[in-house]
């Protein structure tokens, strides 16, 4: 994907406008939680209690078949580490917190269907 244009001249110079440019794209790796169900009657289920507004880690803790002791959490992942289609939906995610969360729709990868935050970018 081609790099997104600078909003302002001042951005194109260096300085503070190159670490935007960075957030914008992703960075390099993403502090990033999910909610993996193998099928995706659970992952839907899951997904409404998100919408109901329940947090995050409390939605992974009883719905996730992954990582559910720790609330989904994943730590930091960088590029190249996961799968495509979780890799392309969590660096497109801006951060957001457990109990806030902004999170995907269902992705699915060859491990099940995934509802996915971030954390952290760096």
């Amino acid at each position: 994907m081609p790099p997104k244009k600078a909003a302002g001249k001042a951005s194109a110079k260096g300085g503070a406008g190159d670490t935007e440019k960075k957030e914008s794209k992703g960075g390099t790796a993403v502090k990033v939680r999910h909610i993996l169900c193998e099928k995706q009657s659970k992952a839907l289920e899951a997904l409404e209690k998100l919408k109901a507004g329940q947090k995050f880690n409390e939605v992974a803790a009883t719905y996730s078949e992954d990582k559910a002791r720790s609330g989904g959490d994943l730590g930091w992942m960088t590029r190249g580490s996961m799968v495509g289609p979780f890799q392309d939906a969590a660096f497109a995610l801006p951060k957001s917190t457990p109990a806030d969360p902004i999170y995907t729709d269902l992705v699915k990868t060859k491990f099940g269907y995934h509802i996915i935050m971030v954390e952290g970018k760096k």
